[in-house]
């Protein structure tokens, strides 16, 4: 497993109603990331979303925000790793994560979409689970009944800090996911 990373996906929804809610964490984390490194987004319809590129040492890295809503996300990134002949494995999705507390974030290669609606776009689209994940831990509301309405809700401020600083310590580990190092990456970040 030492494919660059080459294409990053913030999973998320368009639009200021929804920009503050936990379901944009993968935005969240991708707008960040372009604001580490210099990167400006433009809407790019051949991609149905946003899209940056950035320098990562040395390492060119497209950035995307599907503007599809979450239930469409595979849309533009089926779009662009067709036309650029992506391995799967080259490309990671950041989302939100219900299953781990606010603040604890991870890295996983491959897997099921766990019932996040962006996942199993993603897969059905690409036709490959094998990609790279970075799930961003949101915690759960505690009853599956009230998860709609909780990811589109805004955290606490406590989560919301708990949230940032895990994003935080994901850009740190960015660059080696850039040169192909996903072991090495895992390891720092769980360790962090």
């Amino acid at each position: 497993m030492n494919n660059l990373i080459k294409l990053i996906v913030g999973l998320g929804n368009p639009g200021n109603q929804y920009e503050n809610t936990r379901h944009n964490a993968g935005f969240w984390f991708v707008d960040e990331l372009a604001k580490t490194y210099n990167g400006t987004f433009k809407a790019e319809k051949k991609y149905y979303g946003d899209t940056c590129s950035i320098h990562i040492n040395g390492h060119d890295v497209k950035l995307i925000k599907p503007m599809t809503f979450m239930n469409l996300s595979g849309q533009g990134v089926a779009a662009y790793a067709n036309f650029f002949k992506l391995p799967v494995e080259s490309i990671l999705v950041a989302h939100d994560e219900l299953d781990f507390p606010a603040g604890k974030t991870r890295l996983k290669s491959g897997g099921g979409h766990g019932g996040h609606n962006g996942l199993r776009d993603i897969i059905a689209r690409l036709g490959n689970k094998q990609f790279m994940r970075l799930r961003i831990g949101i915690d759960h509301p505690g009853s599956s009944d009230q998860v709609t309405g909780y990811v589109l809700g805004k955290p606490s401020p406590d989560d919301r800090i708990s949230i940032v600083n895990s994003i935080d310590a994901a850009i740190k580990i960015t660059p080696l996911l850039a040169k192909g190092e996903h072991q090495k990456a895992m390891q720092t970040l769980h360790n962090s």
